[in-house]
């Protein structure tokens, strides 16, 4: 783990991915044990309240794991569909939300132009590389409709990025995160810190909410 960001080789970039897809994939039973019951509630409010118009609204949930964010939004009468990269993780969340969900790696993936309302980025985009975010994020952009809304919840840090566990992570601090977001096109409505109701440096998590003009 480094504040030093080095530029990777497109192979180096592809083995990276490999490797944190390839954890989830042997951790998967264990990571949804772990995180099923979490309370992610302050998410859900906060990703829906910005969303425009009439529901039901499209949804995409960008590395939706076993699927537990996913039966929420279908549970609500919205169209959710899942996307994760771990094979493990498409079938689980194929069988516990019975929405569709595209397994597509984080990094190459290609998304069809002003398909969703919303993009749904709990706990995945922390796991792009630095140097490949504004192509993922520009995928985003276009794959949201006009006003659209994307929430993304990372850890937070002091830019340090690297292998850690076995998976490829960074932990970017608010302004840092903020430069990306807003250079692939996007405007910020909200950001927190979370777990809520705790001192600054008992809150990991920084979530933040954004809109497509």
């Amino acid at each position: 783990m480094s504040r030093t960001r080095r530029v990777y080789n497109a192979e180096e970039v592809r083995r990276l991915s490999e490797t944190t897809i390839a954890y989830y994939d042997r951790f998967a039973r264990a990571f949804w044990d772990g995180t099923r019951q979490h309370d992610v509630s302050q998410n859900y409010a906060a990703f829906l309240n910005a969303l425009e118009g009439d529901p039901p609204y499209s949804i995409l949930d960008l590395g939706c794991g076993p699927g537990r964010d996913l039966s929420h939004f279908r549970s609500l009468g919205h169209e959710a569909v899942g996307l994760d990269g771990s094979q493990q993780f498409v079938a689980m969340a194929r069988a516990h939300s019975r929405c569709e969900v595209l397994h597509r790696d984080l990094l190459v993936m290609r998304l069809p132009e002003s398909r969703f309302d919303g993009v749904f980025a709990n706990a995945s985009l922390f796991h792009v590389p630095s140097q490949e975010l504004p192509t993922v994020l520009l995928e985003l952009f276009k794959t949201l409709k006009r006003r659209g809304v994307l929430f993304s919840s990372n850890p937070r840090g002091n830019n340090e990025e690297g292998l850690s566990d076995d998976r490829y992570a960074c932990f970017f601090d608010l302004d840092t995160w903020r430069d990306y977001v807003t250079s692939a096109g996007f405007v910020e409505l909200d950001h927190y810190y979370r777990p809520p109701g705790q001192p600054r440096e008992r809150q990991p998590w920084l979530a933040t909410v954004w809109r497509k003009p």
